[in-house]
């Protein structure tokens, strides 16, 4: 968001699923603050040109390939991270993926993917960088700051044909407030973003159908959400102004859900 920014000089910042969508613009604006960024996911040549872009404009940033349902590939993001920049202080659980179906019509294999990425691989990306900032003096510091991405099919509203990616994200939500209750004494902040509905390479076809045009249509002021909207809370939770917000789940999503 133009004329917005906290300084996260001195942070470095893990984020996952960075090659396209949120995660691509979150690293981005954490880099634009000043932090050091990794950026992880799968699609390392996105990744290359994202890490380019951010140090063409003057930042710092590593890639890495990293898919964060496995736990080697987890760790060993973690293991660049820290030979490149040092320990991780921050860290956003963004990487996610979606099969749309109805339930009767989803394969359980299609199920099972989402759930290893959306939850599985949000489990080991917080649970490393937690045993990482421990290790490195959170409890006494109190800077570590872990941001996970859900959604508002997670919690405040129900869409059919999103059963996977809705249950993953609602578990996530639910995992998120026990990290933060688990870590809440070791300098460890767990907080939730959980947006609405935005154009992302996630569903970017979606705003130009039938079905899309509807769900726009019922939305209280008739519109999909700006990426950049999210931009403040994400800088404000990975910064030290939010030493006392954790287990909260904040939902950014333009008035959609009321």
């Amino acid at each position: 968001m133009a004329g917005f920014s906290i300084d996260l000089t001195g942070r470095t910042a893990l984020v996952t699923g960075a090659s396209s969508g949120i995660g691509r613009r979150f690293a981005t604006v954490l880099a634009a603050s000043g932090a050091n960024v990794v950026v992880g996911a799968r699609r390392v040549e996105r990744l290359q040109e994202l890490k380019s872009e951010i140090e063409a404009a003057g930042g710092r940033a590593l890639a890495v390939a990293m898919d964060a349902s496995d736990e080697a590939s987890t760790v060993a993001a973690y293991d660049a991270a820290e030979d490149m920049f040092g320990a991780v202080d921050t860290v956003v659980a963004n990487a996610g993926i979606n099969n749309t179906a109805t339930a009767l019509k989803q394969p359980v294999e299609d199920f099972d993917a989402v759930f290893a990425l959306n939850t599985r691989g949000v489990f080991l990306t917080a649970r490393e960088g937690a045993r990482r900032m421990i290790a490195n003096g959170s409890a006494e510091r109190g800077n570590g700051r872990v941001v996970v991405i859900s959604s508002v099919t997670a919690d405040f509203e129900v869409t059919p044909g999103l059963a996977a990616y809705s249950a993953s994200k609602a578990a996530v939500s639910q995992l998120s407030r026990i990290l933060a209750r688990e870590w809440a004494n070791r300098g460890i902040n767990v907080n939730v973003i959980a947006p609405g509905y935005m154009q992302t390479e996630i569903n970017e076809e979606v705003w130009d159908q039938d079905a899309g045009k509807s769900l726009v249509a019922s939305f209280p002021r008739k519109r999909i959400m700006d990426i950049e909207t999210l931009d403040p809370l994400l800088l404000y939770l990975c910064s030290d102004f939010s030493a006392q917000v954790t287990g909260s789940i904040f939902a950014i999503d333009d008035g959609q859900t009321l």
